[in-house]
């Protein structure tokens, strides 16, 4: 016989494990499935301060607090070289009132202290195995793990990556776009230290993005072509660094290495919806950007906090979590915040690519005035931390 649930998560990283803790603190009984990477991630987050205040409500952030460090600084720098360049931006987050706009994390740092706090949950079950099924009907879904469990829930939350079980089964189809670039991730120890800074390089290419982490430690996020990728990630570490270096301008002084790299084809993915079938969508199942502006997790996380609202309201009403009504609303919900941020990202990535001078001409006209006129700056810097729209209560600090 299966074993019921009222939700059931699939997947295990830090989107599914917050939307597994939200729905399990609002008092559902919650199980979350998802096998634990073979390879571990060696990638970070910049979480803004809507993520931050959310893990905050979620007992979370002060598990990992202590191993992240404060953004008060975003600097754009053009490094095209080409004839028309913008201007250097700098955004203070002191500008807008905040002592920092967010907050850096190794990923295994986050998802470690998000799985200290679901075990310390008594209505969350965590599976650590791989699903091999899942197969929604009118009343429930049945996920079945690769160990041989069957577990059957109302409402099903797939936040199982962008090659999604969960969206297949909910017969979801998807928008896709690749890029023909690809982004090195790397974490490297610095002479100099970075001021609480991150920087962004737009370089003809991508964006060279060196991001703050506790002491003299960075993350970099270097998008490249792909060729260049495999030129680049295919060097020694003493050399690799020494590139970085060069890439740099030598900003933050001589470089070393942390062991561990990573390499991610970009690419745009869309969901033509949130929700079907039982079935809600979270994160990379729902939605895929270039790790541009620092919005791809907090684009999960903001998934993760609003179907746990809408679905402990549902049960708190005694409605069906899994139900149309639900789903609908999510879908409603968090797809203006989705589209806008991916056009947004996605017009800004091809401007730097285009060797189209006009364009380039808006690119810089754009910074330029960003730069020059505060209260346009201010909007900027609000709405890159937190949507206009409404924002899911955890994010706002409001426990479900």
């Amino acid at each position: 016989m299966p074993n019921k649930f009222e939700a059931i998560v699939v997947g295990g990283g830090p989107a599914g494990l917050t939307a597994a803790i939200a729905l399990a603190a609002g008092g559902l009984a919650t199980a979350l499935v998802g096998k634990r990477p073979d390879r571990p991630d060696n990638r970070t987050t910049a979480l803004l301060g809507g993520s931050v205040t959310a893990l905050q409500t979620l007992g979370v952030w002060n598990l990992c607090a202590g191993q992240s460090a404060p953004l008060k600084t975003m600097r754009i720098v053009d490094d095209t070289g080409r004839l028309w360049r913008a201007p250097e931006v700098k955004f203070e987050a002191g500008e807008i009132d905040l002592d920092a706009f967010g907050h850096n994390i190794a990923n295994r740092d986050l998802v470690a202290a998000l799985e200290r706090r679901a075990v310390a949950l008594p209505n969350l079950k965590l599976i650590n195995d791989e699903v091999t099924a899942v197969e929604p009907d009118d009343d429930a879904v049945s996920v079945t793990a690769k160990g041989g469990d069957i577990l059957r829930a109302a409402l099903v939350i797939g936040a199982d990556g962008r090659r999604s079980l969960c969206r297949t089964a909910a017969g979801i189809d998807v928008n896709e776009h690749a890029y023909k670039q690809v982004a090195l991730t790397v974490i490297l120890r610095h002479s100099r230290p970075h001021r609480d800074t991150s920087t962004e390089f737009h370089t003809p290419h991508g964006p060279f993005t060196l991001v703050p982490l506790p002491g003299l430690r960075s993350s970099l996020v270097w998008v490249l072509e792909p060729h260049r990728a495999d030129e680049i990630v295919a060097l020694d570490d003493a050399t690799l660094a020494a590139e970085i270096e060069r890439a740099s301008h030598s900003i933050l002084g001589k470089i070393e290495l942390d062991p561990g790299r990573g390499l991610f084809p970009l690419s745009v993915v869309t969901a033509h919806s949130f929700g079907a079938r039982r079935i809600a969508l979270v994160g990379e199942a729902a939605h895929v950007i270039p790790p541009i502006g620092a919005q791809g997790l907090n684009l999960g996380l903001r998934d993760a906090a609003t179907i746990g609202e809408l679905a402990v309201e549902a049960h708190r009403a005694g409605s069906d979590i899994g139900g149309a009504a639900v789903l609908g609303a999510y879908d409603r919900q968090r797809r203006g915040d989705v589209t806008t941020r991916g056009v947004a990202i996605d017009l800004f990535n091809r401007t730097l690519l285009t060797d189209f001078l006009p364009v380039q001409g808006l690119r810089g006209l754009g910074l330029y005035m960003i730069d020059k006129i505060g209260p346009l700056r201010r909007v900027v810097m609000r709405e890159g931390i937190a949507p206009a729209a409404r924002q899911p209560r955890l994010m706002r600090g409001e426990a479900l």
